[in-house]
């Protein structure tokens, strides 16, 4: 055989082989993809959630269950379009609470209107508690706009409004959430997060009986974000992006806050941060204590596991926590330690939660990361947004003045 013959005949065996190479590598690529869209789809889930409502209204931020099992729920105005910034869930719908006109912002007199509510509450008398921010798009406040609002829920009537006062509600302050002992003081008292990202965050302290209010823990570390904090959401690191502006760290302070069924102690966290605190109550609720023998009584609990926008508690002593880190509830037992309640790819961005006497927790997922300030201007959520339940079996804190 010439060397001409023995050359064209290597060539067509090199030819051959690699021709198979690329057909065996095409069919193993195309056989993982096969198998890859044979994957299931679900993902692994721990405890149950069910859904109690939808709104495909604005967003809503706060939940509350009256003893009867009457639910409200409220829309802060962010930016969303918000017809009413307090409702009252029936038949899976928000109705405008007490009244639509009410929730109508009025300009000449802020304190005679709902401006924007960031959360409603229950306390253990059953009476509803609206705590409005004043705040439109987190803009700054002035007097009259930044309130506490006291509804008799058999009457559906306003019995109580609480101005703050600007050096109790700064102009920059962002009244976040609200928990009560009402054992103190002729008519008990509330704690207040203030979590803004523009101003010095703090504790504030409300006399249900006088209205006077104070500020406790003003500026202090515990109540800060913490810098340069970058959380997880949904697998993407969630950052400030405006349109045409340069991104930033998340800066809200304290928000997230429960009182322990004893009474003693109020566990509070920034939102941007994954540590616990506690505070001493007595400490809060004693005028005379500065805010240096306060801040002498902080227990730093540790970290918690994610980043968490709610925090409750219940009958049993347990904390429970939002984490939105990982689309989950956690449990904190009196021991300390933190277990899962549930994780649910449905539960985006648990917000607030009520535990109610029907045995459930309540919650709120409002997909708040999804929002256009962290994604240069682009809406990402879908509504509906949820109000979800799980069962827990357990009551809610009762902090009520025992009659002698």
């Amino acid at each position: 055989m010439s060397g001409d013959k023995k050359l064209r005949k290597l060539r067509v065996f090199i030819s051959l082989f690699v021709a198979c190479v690329i057909a065996v590598s095409y069919y193993t690529q195309s056989q993982a993809a096969r198998n890859d869209r044979n994957l299931p789809t679900s993902v692994s889930t721990i405890g149950r959630i069910e859904q109690v409502a939808g709104f495909t209204g604005p967003m809503p931020t706060g939940v509350t269950v009256t003893k009867s099992g009457r639910i409200f729920v409220n829309f802060p105005r962010w930016g969303d379009k918000v017809d009413f910034t307090v409702a009252e869930v029936k038949k899976g719908g928000a109705v405008a609470y007490p009244n639509l006109e009410i929730n109508r912002p009025n300009t000449t007199d802020q304190s005679k209107s709902f401006v924007s509510v960031q959360s409603v509450v229950v306390d253990p008398l059953d009476r509803l508690w609206i705590l409005d921010t004043g705040s439109i798009e987190f803009k700054p406040t002035s007097y009259g706009g930044p309130k506490l609002i006291g509804v008799d829920l058999k009457q559906n009537r306003i019995f109580k409004t609480i101005l703050f006062p600007q050096e109790v509600a700064l102009p920059t302050t962002y009244l976040n959430d609200i928990r009560f002992d009402l054992r103190r003081g002729t008519g008990g008292m509330a704690f207040i997060t203030d979590s803004s990202d523009q101003g010095p965050n703090g504790i504030i302290v409300v006399d249900l009986a006088s209205g006077k209010s104070w500020r406790r823990l003003n500026d202090h570390p515990s109540t800060k974000a913490e810098p340069n904090f970058l959380p997880s959401v949904e697998g993407q690191p969630l950052m400030s992006r405006p349109p045409n502006e340069p991104l930033s760290y998340i800066k809200l302070g304290a928000d997230g806050i429960a009182i322990s069924a004893d009474g003693k102690r109020l566990f509070y966290c920034p939102l941007a941060s994954r540590n616990l605190y506690s505070v001493s109550v007595d400490a809060l609720a004693n005028q005379q204590t500065t805010d240096a023998q306060v801040a002498q009584t902080v227990i730093l609990h540790g970290d918690k596991g994610g980043g968490s926008d709610g925090l409750e508690s219940d009958s049993q002593n347990r904390i429970y926590l939002t984490n939105y880190e990982h689309n989950a509830i956690y449990r904190r037992n009196e021991n300390g330690m933190i277990e899962t309640l549930i994780h649910d790819p449905r539960a985006l961005w648990p917000d607030t939660m009520s535990v109610a006497n029907d045995g459930y927790l309540y919650f709120i997922a409002n997909q708040l990361h999804r929002q256009p300030r962290y994604h240069q201007g682009k809406d990402l959520r879908q509504k509906p947004y949820s109000l979800f339940r799980t069962r827990i079996n357990a009551q809610p804190v009762s902090l009520v003045a025992t009659s002698k």
